[in-house]
């Protein structure tokens, strides 16, 4: 099998960066799920914002670092494609933090941790999907973390069914309701980006393989 990253040098430089950014994405989701269980909000949204600020300037620097290296351990698009989703991840949860701090107590009684804690366990495997690039783009092992997603993504569609009923058959407040979908929505947002940059690793494994 050809290995990629041999070429020039030149593999440390994106993988690291890229790691970087999935690292950024897990912290994130750990920060949401200190978000929906812990009272005080403000040392929790300080590290959203940090979080955030490094996610960004990760990006940046990767794309920076394509327009000014030559040689790449892997192909520009796939490098472009999978520091886009790698940011998507984040941004979508910061939306989340940024509503959630305003209807907190509104929504008091909506248990958004179980939800919280899919997600964190998504990037967590995406941060393992991402290290393997660097490990000669295995098959076997890429292909297992992707059914963990699958299965992930699964876990959290069948989670929605218990509080939508709750809200939209049991509840008598509408607004309620109204916001924690948006809320529950947003969370399912963010765990769809972490199925996308999974299927990008591996796709990037089989054509490279």
């Amino acid at each position: 099998m050809f290995s990629l990253q041999t070429i020039f040098g030149k593999g440390d430089k994106f993988y690291g960066l890229l790691e970087q950014s999935a690292e950024a994405a897990r912290e994130s989701a750990e920060a949401l799920h200190a978000l929906v269980t812990q009272a005080d909000h403000v040392p929790v949204m300080a590290a959203f914002a940090a979080t955030r600020a490094r996610e960004k300037a990760l990006a940046a620097q990767i794309s920076e670092e394509l327009v000014n290296t030559f040689v790449t351990a892997l192909d520009r698009e796939d490098i472009e494609a999978l520091n886009s989703a790698l940011y998507k991840i984040p941004k979508a949860v910061e939306k989340f933090a940024e509503r959630y701090d305003i209807v907190a107590e509104r929504l008091e009684a909506v248990d958004f941790a179980q939800r919280a804690r899919v997600l964190e366990r998504s990037t967590g495997v995406v941060a393992e999907m991402i290290g393997e690039l660097r490990r000669g783009l295995r098959i076997d092992p890429v292909k297992k973390l992707q059914d963990r997603l699958q299965t992930l993504e699964s876990e959290g569609d069948r989670m929605l069914l218990a509080p939508y009923r709750t809200l939209y058959v049991e509840g008598n407040d509408a607004m309620k309701a109204m916001l924690a979908k948006d809320l529950f929505e947003l969370i399912e947002k963010a765990i769809d980006k972490c199925r996308d940059v999974g299927n990008i690793v591996y796709s990037i494994v089989l054509k490279n393989s």
